[in-house]
């Protein structure tokens, strides 16, 4: 039989869901992929209680539920500064998942380059491959995680058409400060490329961090397409709800991309989530604290333990050195971690273009007594990953 398509050959499944099932294998706690353990808000699901009877059961606009959007609209112009119109600069999506999918079709012509900072979120890489772009890495370099502006001005100087900004950072937890965002702005304007922003973290950054829209940076409103989800803001990962925000003149592309990867998002969540949209600033300072505390608790537990990590400024990911084990292969070490250890996580060089192999990265969007089990778990980390018990 003839070859199958040559555009996958380049990247693997996700490891991150592939760390998800061997969790699941040896019944350890998984801290691989971001998914909360705990309920979404009340008024989210008694409200979806109400339209599981009531409907609407069909399909609404494929770019959207107008009143859904029009509630997105006014939430999103309020914490990005400007007015955005939802009958013209919204597209709903599949997630945020398919958000950056159609952002980078509607951007991207196949043998385009793009941007990609290293480390980066495993689908950036696949996303621009699967569009026929051509991705040009740029380190992020350790323990902060910060670019060379010079280095990144090389990357622009090969004209490329877009730079994908995950901000806050998965998996790094990095927030970009307001003068590398607008060093950012800069290159982008100078070489005339587009911006392709992944804000789906856009609510969880620890003080003193403040998370800033490019967008809002003067000249960029319009060259990005601001890429983002419900999933991670409302404990609602299974929704499926993310949108792209951008100018009329790209939307209309990016509905057309949209239209015929998945025709809509699902109009009974869409209805439903309103009631998360709507809530004011009280529930987003709630959210903050009940990050706070989980980050601080399991950095504290880490630090306690030994285990060296860095210090996520948003999100909810934190990176683990694990150099003293003595594993070539950091996927066989989360592996043995989730058999021997009972804790899952997914290995750092997943994320990372150049060679790294010594980090892994666990999440902390778990309840507390969830991640103190884990770090139960894990004061048994040194003595059952040795290099003795690695030999049995």
């Amino acid at each position: 039989m003839r070859f199958l398509s040559e555009r996958t050959r380049d990247f693997t499944d996700s490891v991150i869901r592939r760390m998800t099932r061997i969790s699941q294998q040896y019944d350890a706690l998984n801290l691989s992929q971001g998914f909360p353990d705990f309920d979404p808000p009340r008024e989210l699901t008694d409200r979806l209680a109400e339209i599981a009877l009531r409907g609407p059961h069909q399909y609404s606009i494929t770019w959207g539920a107008r009143n859904f959007r029009e509630a997105l609209a006014e939430k999103q112009s309020r914490v990005m500064g400007r007015t955005i119109d939802p009958e013209t600069e919204i597209v709903v999506t599949c997630g945020s998942t398919e958000a950056m999918m159609a952002a980078m079709m509607t951007v991207a012509n196949p043998g385009d380059k793009v941007v990609v900072f290293s480390p980066f979120y495993e689908n950036y890489g696949a996303d621009a491959i699967l569009s026929g772009a051509e991705p040009l890495y740029v380190a992020l370099r350790p323990p902060e995680f910060r670019f060379d502006p010079g280095e990144l001005e090389d990357a622009f100087r090969q004209r490329p058409k877009a730079l994908i900004l995950c901000n806050p950072s998965n998996p790094c937890g990095r927030v970009f400060t307001g003068e590398e965002l607008g060093i950012i702005a800069e290159l982008a304007k100078k070489y005339d490329a587009y911006i392709i922003t992944d804000e789906v973290y856009e609510h969880i950054v620890y003080a003193p961090h403040r998370h800033h829209y490019i967008s809002s940076l003067p000249g960029m409103a319009e060259r990005t397409l601001s890429c983002s989800s419900l999933s991670k803001t409302y404990s609602i990962t299974g929704w499926r709800l993310g949108y792209i925000i951008a100018p009329a003149p790209v939307i209309e592309v990016a509905r057309k991309v949209h239209d015929f990867l998945t025709v809509g998002a699902a109009a009974p969540l869409q209805e439903a989530a309103i009631a998360g949209l709507r809530m004011g600033p009280e529930y987003y300072r709630t959210l903050l604290e009940t990050y706070t505390e989980k980050r601080d608790i399991f950095v504290r537990g880490l630090s306690s333990l030994g285990i060296p990590h860095n210090i996520p400024e948003g999100a909810y990911y934190i990176l683990l050195d694990i150099s003293e084990y003595g594993y070539e292969s950091d996927l066989l070490f989360c592996e043995d971690l989730a058999r021997k250890v009972g804790v899952g996580a997914v290995p750092g060089s997943s994320f990372f273009r150049e060679p790294v192999n010594h980090l892994i990265r666990f999440h902390f969007a778990k309840k507390n007594d969830t991640l103190y089990e884990a770090l139960n778990r894990l004061e048994k980390m040194r003595e059952r990953m040795s290099r003795y018990t690695q030999r049995i």
